[in-house]
């Protein structure tokens, strides 16, 4: 929807945007059943009250709700009409909420209206001439926070929330949503106050206090309520990441082992040509599904080998990019083919990565076959399968969940889902380690004090205890405007 005459109307309007109203369409633009435009600011009812004519039920008498009468959480019948010609524009239910009982803990306005792009643009047109601002990406959720309504984990965790593309990556963000990994952070805090507390009086009181200190004892307190605690979030978070943006997973290996075939059947569509020539695939090809509740992202790859055709060498070299970047990495080769040194060569450089070596064509097999694997790679999870036939494809993606995600891993506990959390706990976790090292060997308290602050500071981040306004902006930029 165009709203160049949206921001136009914006600018006359230069107020403090802490303290302005804020107003924008809350719902996907195109036409539908329902719009919403959302208003929040002390001068919410004031504008709703401005633009809503109540229509009664019995007579159609249009008149506007009575300074006073407008009851909280209840919705409303009636026109938004222009005040200035007292057209009608659109036929609506709207409600007021009263903060701090509101999303956003200030007085909240929502007008229901059709969903068409000149409706809502017209209607928007008019809640901020008469006093609103355009609100800011994220901005509603911003106020929210800021008032105190959610925390930091929670605001991040509706936007996940909005943008889950699976039901396991649904369940993460609603764990976060209902503030479970904030009480986890607050309670491991709780413990390091506590300590903090007590190294402060041995500082303050060194006489009465340092020989009743119990080092040991509280050594041992961090180990048990803040460094392991810790470490678990940190062990799972790869799973909370690969479950909220999605596990890349490259099929690579030499041309015409059956990569296309395979990303074809595990994609359950013809997503990639196939052919009997080698070389057929040039470059790579993406694709996105689902697998056991975990979104992936399959490219195929261009065969490695070496070329001369100058097309083909970019294929190779993208080929060798992607696998570089992977979270997993499914090397295929032929059943039926014995595993030469140019397979070992090829394989090598990425030998430090999770892969899962694909044993495909098995139905070109004979029962007397066999297939011997090089002793370096026996350790590798290798699946026989036949992606012509069917065989062995759900095995695989049993083994492909299992590999990005670890089988002890709950959605029903918290986890870290982002990058910015992750940074805050490992540096919460390296100051509380060096605490509990320091106690060990009895390191003055005054030194003690100084990392397990910073381990304090670090844990507040996390949940917004303490933030910088840049990180506040980097987390609301990712909403939508409206939300």
């Amino acid at each position: 929807m165009a709203l160049a005459s949206v921001f136009l109307i914006c600018k006359e309007y230069p107020l403090d945007k802490t303290q302005s109203t804020i107003a924008a369409i809350a719902t996907p633009a195109g036409s539908g059943g329902i719009g919403i435009i959302k208003i929040s600011g002390a001068r919410a009812s004031h504008i709703g009250e401005r633009l809503f004519r109540r229509v009664h039920s019995k007579t159609g008498v249009r008149a506007s709700i009575p300074k006073g009468e407008w009851e909280t959480h209840r919705f409303y019948y009636g026109h938004i009409v222009d005040p200035d010609t007292g057209h009608m524009i659109d036929e609506v239910m709207i409600v007021l909420m009263r903060g701090p009982r509101s999303y956003t803990r200030e007085d909240v306005v929502e007008i229901h209206l059709h969903s068409g792009a000149a409706v809502l643009r017209a209607v928007l047109e008019r809640v901020l001439e008469s006093g609103a601002v355009l609100a800011e990406p994220g901005e509603f959720t911003k106020r929210a926070f800021l008032n105190g309504r959610i925390d930091l984990t929670q605001a991040e965790g509706i936007i996940d929330l909005i943008h889950a593309r699976t039901d396991r990556s649904r369940k993460i963000a609603a764990v976060q949503v209902r503030g479970k990994m904030a009480e986890r952070i607050a309670a491991i805090r709780r413990e390091m106050l506590d300590i903090l507390a007590e190294l402060e009086s041995a500082i303050d009181f060194p006489d009465d206090i340092d020989d009743a200190l119990d080092f040991i004892g509280m050594s041992n307190r961090l180990q048990k309520e803040v460094i392991h605690p810790l470490g678990r979030f940190i062990e799972h978070s790869e799973g909370g990441r690969l479950l909220r943006d999605g596990a890349k997973v490259i099929i690579a290996g030499k041309p015409n082992v059956g990569k296309s075939s395979l990303m074809n059947r595990l994609m359950g569509t013809e997503r990639a040509i196939v052919t009997p020539i080698p070389g057929t695939t040039r470059d790579t090809i993406e694709d996105n599904t689902s697998i056991q509740g975990i979104p992936v992202v399959f490219t195929d790859t261009a065969g490695l080998h070496e070329t001369r055709d100058p097309v083909e060498r970019i294929g190779v070299d993208r080929a060798r990019a992607s696998i570089q970047d992977a979270d997993l990495v499914l090397w295929v080769t032929e059943a039926h083919v014995p595993i030469t040194n140019e397979d070992l060569v090829l394989v090598e450089p990425f030998k430090n990565q999770k892969i899962i070596w694909v044993v495909n064509k098995s139905d070109l097999l004979s029962p007397s076959d066999s297939i011997d694997f090089p002793k370096r790679y026996k350790a590798l999870p290798r699946l026989l399968v036949s992606a012509k036939e069917d065989v062995g494809i759900d095995s695989l993606k049993n083994q492909i969940a299992e590999m990005c995600v670890r089988s002890d891993f709950n959605t029903e506990n918290p986890i870290i889902p982002n990058l910015r959390q992750k940074g805050c706990i490992e540096a919460g976790f390296q100051h509380a380690k060096a605490v509990a090292e320091g106690l060990k060997t009895e390191t003055p308290p005054d030194l003690l004090t100084i990392d397990l602050q910073a381990a304090l500071d670090a844990l507040g981040e996390v949940i917004g205890i303490t933030f910088r306004e840049d990180i506040l902006d980097r987390v609301f930029s990712r909403f939508c405007i409206g939300k």
